[in-house]
């Protein structure tokens, strides 16, 4: 059964959406809710059936985040449609913290929520969820420990490493010596050992 609602009336409810966060806050538990019926919930790329990549509804969900950070909501707004939403607006918040990232207007509580919340995506096993907590929002604010220890959690996963922001960037030869004691306990197990973790040697 396809779930994609029809562009134009897809576009158009976003731009509601959008322009409702703005003026009314209040109503974005709601839109977040109703996001997967008016737009749909299809990955964004084709080539992506897992939506590692993002999802329609991933995309409606993070332009209203932007709309709320732009109106100088609270970053407890984003705390309670993380906290009190499925995984699919769990997943909505982290890609709209994915488009604040590099805001320069991006206040402190909203980067220390935003660090707080993504933590929590990488203690998931939900792959989907953990893939959007490796954005542009934990490249940019990351520090070396979490951020290396988040690639290894999507290797682990089964997750590809193209999902992760700033990867070349931020390699590093710590990363790599971990890639190599995972790639060392998988071959000790008897286990494959995934074709990405050459994506994370920073010496090769």
């Amino acid at each position: 059964m396809n779930t994609q609602a029809s562009g134009p009336s897809a576009e158009q409810w976003i731009a509601e959406a959008v322009e409702t966060a703005r003026s009314d806050p209040g109503r974005v538990t709601r839109l977040f809710a109703e996001a997967g019926r008016k737009v749909g919930r299809e990955p964004l790329d084709p080539a992506d059936p897992h939506g590692y990549h993002g999802t329609a509804d991933d995309d409606a969900r993070a332009a209203i985040v932007v709309a709320l950070q732009s109106s100088g909501a609270p970053a407890d707004a984003l705390t309670d449609l993380y906290e009190h939403g499925d995984d699919a607006e769990r997943r909505g918040v982290l890609r709209g913290l994915e488009r604040v990232a590099g805001a320069a207007d991006l206040a402190d509580e909203w980067r220390e929520v935003g660090l707080t919340l993504t933590a929590d995506a990488l203690r998931t096993n939900d792959p989907r969820l953990a893939a959007a907590a490796m954005g542009d929002f934990a490249r940019d604010h990351l520090d070396d420990h979490a951020w290396r220890h988040g690639v290894l959690k999507l290797v682990f996963m089964g997750v590809p490493l193209a999902v992760v922001s700033g990867l070349d960037d931020r390699r590093d030869a710590e990363l790599a010596d971990m890639a190599d004691r995972f790639a060392a306990e998988r071959r000790a197990a008897g286990r494959t050992v995934p074709d990405d973790l050459r994506l994370i040697d920073a010496r090769a």
